[in-house]
């Protein structure tokens, strides 16, 4: 008896050339597409850094950094310059500024292309040892990343971004990413400690629907709804439930719903904290408690009580963000 096998059509990788093709500008879509949420948790997984937007077009005196972003876990600033066509001696100026500026513990220059003379630059700045002080071993310096920005696609599928890093500190591999997140496992370890139980407490409720897992992170997202975010947040003091808006019409989002700030106190049962965060690519409405991490006695109560303002949260946001999104939708269209 034959056996009959059947091969399946397979597609093949092509790279965009002209990423103007997704992105038309540097300054007005790509930086802002990659200060989204998932953009940025992209780059930070090729970097192998779990990475929070903190603002776009950061100040550094009258120049302005593209993203300065943090890492989660250790707090570390991150600064990230972006530049179209080949890398050039301005931008890696601008780079040094900014991090220096913004005491950036991380730098990430993104660029089409990379001249090799400006890799060498880069492989010199993370031997600093050599360059400031050879007998202080302890002292933090930056570390410096090049990431080639590309785009691919299989046939007429989507376009996927993709950030191939070019330049890293020593002994930086895909390997040691793990060695490097394992530096802050012992934190972590304490959030996943504290989060899985709350996730597994959630699992049977259908609003927050596929939530298995938590991760080593100080904050764990439930559930989105478009371009918001319900989260709970737990940090070294002070413990939240937040409306998080990281997308879209950011801004014009928050101040629908802070118009009706009042209606929204009454249906939660209690004062909100509301940051449009001016400066900020995101908005937060959020309920804030006192206790940290550190204060496992009373972990079980700070579970319960994110629980309720979780269920609380989008029982009376997802009612109204329904309306604000299909009319911002239907705007966009015509």
């Amino acid at each position: 008896m034959t056996t009959q096998h059947t091969t399946q059509e397979l597609g093949k990788f092509e790279k965009v050339e002209d990423i103007r093709e997704i992105w038309p500008t540097e300054n007005e879509n790509f930086t802002p597409w990659l200060a989204e949420a998932e953009n940025i948790s992209e780059l930070g997984s090729a970097l192998g850094l779990n990475l929070e937007v903190i603002q776009q077009e950061a100040s550094v005196g009258r120049f302005r950094l593209d993203v300065l972003a943090k890492e989660l876990g250790t707090d570390r600033y991150v600064a990230i310059e972006n530049q179209y066509n080949q890398s050039d001696h301005d931008h890696l100026g601008k780079l040094l500024t900014y991090t220096a500026g913004h005491k950036a513990k991380v730098a990430v220059w993104l660029a089409e292309r990379f001249e090799d003379e400006h890799l060498e630059a880069l492989a010199l700045l993370n031997k600093p040892t050599d360059l400031n002080n050879p007998t202080d071993d302890d002292a933090e310096f930056p570390e410096f990343f090049g990431v080639k920005i590309e785009a691919w696609k299989i046939g007429d599928s989507l376009v996927a971004p993709m950030f191939d890093v070019v330049a890293a500190p020593d002994g930086w591999t895909k390997d040691n990413k793990i060695r490097r997140q394992g530096e802050v496992s012992e934190r972590g370890e304490k959030y996943l400690e504290f989060f899985q139980p709350l996730v597994e407490s959630l699992r049977n409720d259908q609003r927050f629907p596929n939530k298995n897992q938590a991760h080593p992170n100080s904050w764990e997202l439930f559930v989105s709804h478009g371009p918001a975010q319900y989260r709970s947040v737990f940090g070294t003091k002070k413990h939240r439930v937040e409306l998080y808006i990281s997308r879209g019409n950011v801004k014009e989002i928050y101040d629908n719903l802070e118009h009706q700030k009042e209606d929204i106190e009454t249906e939660i049962g209690t004062p909100l904290s509301w940051e449009r965060m001016d400066t900020n690519v995101a908005s937060r409405i959020s309920i804030v408690g006192d206790g940290g991490i550190d204060d496992e006695d009373r972990h079980e109560e700070i579970r319960e009580w994110m629980a309720d303002y979780l269920r609380k949260f989008v029982d009376v946001f997802r009612p109204r963000l329904g309306p604000i999104l299909e009319e911002l939708a239907e705007r966009s269209e015509e």
